[in-house]
């Protein structure tokens, strides 16, 4: 099995439009793709697979538009992340597990009702942000391209913050306090293209009765509003779910309690035998 510190160089493959996309691979088992979230390639998801590698097959993409893959030769749509995704699990060979973070959530159940088909066996899902989504975020599109243009990098993800994740005006102060994280990749250019599919997309939650696999549904038990009662409709809308929280925690739990996280998603994949 190859250790996850030992697999740090990405291989890439051709997607359906010509779009270079990126992805690292590691663990020992059947297949997982483990589909990011906006503002975080595929490092974000790296805490919790490191618990899951002696279980799995990991597969890590980089979403178009967040290096190294290719941005797209045009504006992105969730169609475009499901072609990817289409890609990946032809080159795979087997029907996968499919596990998204945050928008990463939004693009597996797109992929999920996919007329397509796509051979998934299961969903995971960590707080989709499906309240985000349609043209009342074209403007926040272009402020943040044009605070991005003039290098205003700590008030575009202030902005982001505000309008899109819908953060608290307390947890924005704390942010307002905090250093800057000028060491940190720009992770910008993904951003612009993730709004791009945002605002094409809608906020309707019953669409998703159409995702038929068994799907896991978590999220942090501290999470702020509007996530937990757009989840909650979620997991009303969607056929065959298993809906849970993670205690004293909130959107950020893959990255602070990785262990925890894994031991869900584990537990889920792998069911205990009878």
């Amino acid at each position: 099995m190859d250790a996850p510190d030992s697999c740090e160089s990405f291989e890439s493959f051709e997607s359906f439009d010509g779009t270079d996309v990126a992805y690292r691979r590691f663990g020992d088992g059947p297949p997982v793709v483990m589909v990011h979230g906006s503002g975080g390639g595929p490092h974000s998801w790296r805490p919790v697979a490191e618990h899951l590698a002696d279980r799995f097959e990991l597969w890590l993409p980089a979403r178009r538009g967040y290096a190294p893959s290719g941005p797209g030769r045009y504006a992105k749509r969730f169609a475009d992340e499901v072609g990817d995704l289409a890609a990946l699990i032809s080159g795979i060979g087997r029907p996968v597990d499919l596990v998204g973070m945050s928008y990463g959530a939004n693009v597996a159940l797109h992929a999920a009702a996919a007329e397509a088909g796509l051979p998934i066996r299961s969903l995971v899902l960590w707080e989709p942000p499906l309240y985000a989504a349609g043209e009342q975020l074209e403007p926040v599109l272009r402020e943040f391209e044009e605070l991005n243009a003039k290098g205003e990098r700590r008030r575009a993800d202030r902005l982001l913050a505000e309008k899109v994740a819908r953060v608290p005006a307390a947890l924005l102060e704390l942010m307002d306090a905090g250093e800057s994280a000028d060491d940190e990749p720009d992770e910008a250019p993904g951003w612009c293209r993730d709004l791009e599919s945002l605002v094409a997309d809608s906020v309707d939650v019953a669409r998703w009765s159409a995702v038929t696999v068994p799907t896991l549904l978590m999220r942090g038990a501290d999470t702020w509003q509007p996530m937990p009662d757009t989840l909650d409709r979620l997991a009303a809308a969607l056929p065959h779910v298993t809906y849970t929280t993670v205690p004293g925690q909130t959107h950020f739990a893959p990255s602070l309690v990785p262990e925890a996280v894994a031991a869900e998603i584990g537990g889920f994949l792998s069911p205990p035998v009878r």
